[in-house]
């Protein structure tokens, strides 16, 4: 379990602009690790707070970082773009720990290697298929997924497609 493990990481945001900016970036990769050890993508802020990831029970005095903290933390992981809110009340939020562009490129790189390319896929064998079972992208949420097929498609390697029982893609 990857958790923090001292008491003043979590109990505020320090006041010092260096400080406070190390700090930023340390919770900025731990939220991000977090999230891809998990493989999570989507949240609730309420499920964050509750979570290991900023809330420590195991230290002697448990950590819990107050939720404006939180906030600042996701507003900056928003910033650097791994991070979009699903919501208008930014009550639910999509993690990227990954970028779709990444995703693509993963996917793209198993095509290839396994001379798959002209070959057509539904969403569900792509992402949960025992093709993929050994690759990262197994277990890739829909939402993540039509957006890594998405990039693709943009740079014409591969072409979003509607079969009878919902949607698939065709690599080029």
């Amino acid at each position: 379990m990857l958790t923090w493990s001292t008491s003043g990481f979590v109990s505020r945001l320090q006041p010092n602009v260096d400080t406070r900016q190390k700090q930023m970036t340390a919770w900025c990769s731990l939220v991000l690790l977090y999230c891809r050890l998990n493989k999570q993508y989507t949240m609730t802020v309420m499920e964050a707070q509750e979570s290991p990831l900023f809330n420590n029970r195991k230290l002697q005095q448990p950590g819990k970082l107050p939720m404006e903290s939180i906030q600042v933390v996701l507003e900056e992981l928003r910033k650097k773009g791994n991070l979009e809110w699903l919501d208008k009340n930014k009550s639910s939020f999509l993690i990227m720990w990954r970028r779709p562009e990444e995703w693509g490129k993963l996917i793209y790189q198993w095509v290839s290697k396994n001379g798959l390319t002209n070959s057509v896929f539904t969403l569900y064998e792509l992402s949960n298929g025992d093709d993929t079972q050994n690759e990262e992208f197994h277990g890739l949420e829909e939402s993540m997924l039509l957006r890594a097929l998405q990039a693709l498609q943009q740079e014409h390697r591969a072409e979003i497609i509607t079969l009878d029982d919902g949607r698939g893609v065709k690599f080029f």
